[in-house]
Order: structure tokens, then sequence, then C-alpha cells
């Protein structure tokens, strides 16, 4: 009897952590859309660019088209600074 109650609590106590596991991975990266809560992130261009991406992926299930637009436009800038870096010198 006692095992099975074990085991039904157990089964209890980590469906109700699997949503609250899935909704850290959903949510807004504030520091790439609004610049906020980033005051100890210092990031090189390659990780800026991963973390755009993977923002990009989430889609419309985490942002709206307009914060979706102004990510895509971060991640050109991104690429657009790569680019410029890549040029051979005068």
């Amino acid at each position: 009897m006692k095992k099975a109650a074990l085991f039904v609590m157990a089964i209890m106590v980590m469906s109700s952590s699997v949503p609250a596991f899935a909704m850290e991975k959903m949510e807004k990266d504030e520091c790439l859309t609004m610049s906020m809560n980033c005051k100890t992130e210092v990031d090189d261009i390659q990780k800026k660019v991963k973390k755009l991406n993977a923002e990009i992926k989430k889609g419309s299930k985490v942002y709206t088209p307009e914060e979706l637009k102004a990510l895509n436009n971060k991640l050109k800038e991104v690429n657009a600074m790569i680019d410029s870096l890549n040029r051979p010198g005068k």
C-alpha cells in the first residue's frame, strides 16, 4: 500500500513539473527584444546570432508579429556587421 501511494505521489510531482519546464523555454528573451534584464549579459557576435535564431524559431507562440519583425531586423543588423568585419581592409 505504501509503495502504491509513493508511486502515485511521484507521478503527480513529475507531471506537475513538466509544464513548468516547458514554459521556461517559451518565454521571451527581453534582453534581445527590449534591451531589458541584460545588465550582466555580454554576448559575442556568434552567440547573439544563435540567440536571435532560437528566439525567431519560437515564432508566434511567444512573440507578436511586430516583435518577430524586430528580431529579424536585429539579425539582419548583426549579419551586416559580420559582413563588414569580414571585408578586407584598405
